[in-house]
């Protein structure tokens, strides 16, 4: 009798890792792309070739000394995208420094909370994004930058900060203006810049990104030059990118989806990088694929579903795009169909991770089957490894769910400051245990069914939100759903979605039930279901559903309800 194929992969590959930092990947793009375009930031009407760019960030790596850094010293940039993040991305990699991504809609006690898990000596921000005032939340926290000097901070409540750099035109009191931080470099830090990159390490720690965890404080993902490099040039790879590609990039910066598969991934392609706006709208990312002939795009599943629903979508010249990602939360099929359909871009591709590895783990590829490609999150990455467990930590059968464990390269260095949560999540064989239910089938494509926290068990039956979702999608009112538990007192749980209606559509609970029944079974059919116009999310796109799981749980009076 034949033994059943495990559920473990590897990704096998002719080319090898590169042994690259980051300040080498984008000198070597300098070299081989030169006078090609590298980055235009369109809504400062900022554009610089690569040579442009590699000389741009080597002035401001220097100037960055002139701060009294020192290799290893955490640096935080708090900013939407523009410009000025690039360039102290690749700035603080040059001049060995760690960059700790600060999210751009962080509140005062994140901000606290984060600079001081980290120790962060700097900060680079901008003065305000939206509703946020980062100077004034900065001013808040450290008053005494009134009466200090650029540079000399002495915080009560940021015993580490001691330079503050603000992107502000005007020169703000105790801060430093990022536009003369270039200028002020002399011979002496240009010396030691050029000696500095003799002794980095593609093995250093060159960026932390704090995850957005559900529960507890956010944890610090501390990254190294060979982990970013290698997953930004792969992931290029699985879109056969080139220096011929263009790609429009509205993520966020200060998430991997922005910094590593879109900055990473042009720079070691020598593609080029084109940003449509600070934040994330959909009109702008229309216009800058059409006026910038862009032939990729990246974004989360919900900025797709806007851009194809935006009034300007049908007039828009999109014929340019062939590739991208469409990451970062599970691709309704309906959006993939349309997205390859009427957006032109028959090569897009699907991407899965997280920040802990580095992030992507499974892409699909540009000349899988289609019915993989909407229904997969594609093969393994090369260099990686992956496993499925189960609850005892054996490997399941292919085809069986499990949680998904990811080892190789892209695993990162640690949580920093955090040996606990560290070891909690990479166990002694080097394996980072993901919280992902997922199923890889025996040609080793994998798809991601939920979370091991999200699965709701209703008297018994393990029900999967991720198959109720994409049944509802089939709808023609819906536009976009999230399925999740609430207490029940017969139960322990019951089925619970949040629904948003397409514009102008109109729909009952009992309608949507009667569209389950017989298609799904019974204990799959949401008890409750609530219209809304907009889901919680995280900045990145991430749904979130503990924040519905609580809200619903409130209003129906459910959060007593004891398991049967």
């Amino acid at each position: 009798m034949n033994e059943p194929t495990l559920s473990y992969v590897c990704g096998v590959s002719d080319t090898p890792l590169l042994y690259l930092t980051v300040g080498q990947a984008l000198d070597r793009a300098a070299a081989l792309h030169g006078d090609r375009d590298a980055l235009i930031v369109r809504h400062q009407d900022v554009r610089y070739t690569w040579r442009a760019f590699q000389a741009a960030v080597d002035e401001l790596a220097a100037g960055l000394l002139t701060l009294g850094l020192e290799r290893g010293d955490r640096i935080g940039i708090w900013s939407p995208n523009r410009v000025e993040w690039v360039l102290t991305q690749f700035a603080t990699a040059k001049a060995g420094l760690v960059l700790v991504n600060i999210n751009p809609a962080y509140r005062i006690a994140e901000l606290e909370y984060a600079l001081n898990q980290v120790e962060c000596k700097a900060i680079v921000l901008a003065d305000r994004f939206k509703t946020s005032d980062y100077v004034g939340m900065v001013r808040e926290l450290a008053p005494e930058l009134d009466a200090c000097a650029p540079g000399a901070l002495r915080a009560a409540r940021l015993p580490h900060l001691r330079s503050v750099v603000c992107m502000a035109g005007d020169a703000l009191p105790g801060m430093f203006r990022f536009a003369d931080i270039a200028a002020a470099a002399g011979p002496a830090e240009r010396e030691r810049l050029a000696a500095l990159a003799a002794t980095l390490d593609p093995d250093d720690a060159i960026n932390i990104q704090f995850t957005s965890g559900t529960t507890g404080m956010p944890k610090g993902a501390t990254l190294t030059h060979f982990n970013v490099v290698n997953n930004g040039y792969f992931v290029g790879r699985a879109m056969k990118f080139s220096e011929h590609d263009r790609l429009c990039i509205p993520v966020p910066l200060y998430h991997c989806f922005g910094m590593v598969m879109s900055v990473l991934t042009c720079t070691t392609h020598g593609a080029t990088m084109v940003f449509p706006g600070e934040g994330f709208e959909a009109g702008d990312v229309l216009a800058a694929v059409a006026a910038e002939r862009c032939t990729a795009l990246h974004g989360v599943p919900t900025m797709f579903i806007a851009e194809l629903d935006h009034p300007d979508f049908a007039a828009t010249d999109l014929s340019t795009l062939r590739t991208g990602i469409m990451a970062g939360a599970p691709c309704p099929v309906e959006v993939m169909k349309r997205v390859q359909k009427d957006m032109h871009m028959g090569d897009v591709t699907i991407a899965y991770g997280m920040t802990e590895t580095s992030p992507v783990s499974f892409q699909s590829g540009t000349d899988d089957p289609l019915d993989k490609r909407v229904s997969t999150v594609g093969r393994i990455h090369p260099h990686v490894q992956v496993k499925i467990i189960d609850e005892q930590g054996r490997v399941v059968p292919r085809g069986e769910r499990g949680e998904l464990c990811t080892r190789g390269y892209s695993v990162m260095l640690g949580y920093w400051n955090d040996d606990e949560k560290t070891s909690a999540a990479i166990d002694a064989g080097g394996w980072m245990h993901t919280g992902d239910l997922a199923v890889i089938d025996d040609e080793g494509y994998c798809n991601i069914v939920g979370r091991v926290k999200d699965m709701i068990i209703r008297g018994g039956e393990n029900v999967y939100p991720r198959e109720i979702e994409e049944y509802l999608y089939r709808h023609p009112k819906i536009q976009d759903v999230a399925v999740f538990g609430v207490p029940d007192q017969r139960f322990g749980e019951a089925v619970a979605a949040w629904v948003r209606l397409r514009d102008g559509e109109q729909a009952t609970e009992e309608e949507l039930r009667e569209f389950c029944k017989g298609q799904i079974a019974h204990y799959k059919v949401p008890a409750y279901i609530r219209f809304v116009d907009d889901f919680p999310m995280t900045v990145t796109g991430k749904i979130q559903k503990f924040a519905m799981r609580d809200a619903m749980a409130a209003d129906l009076g459910l959060e007593d309800a004891k398991t049967a």
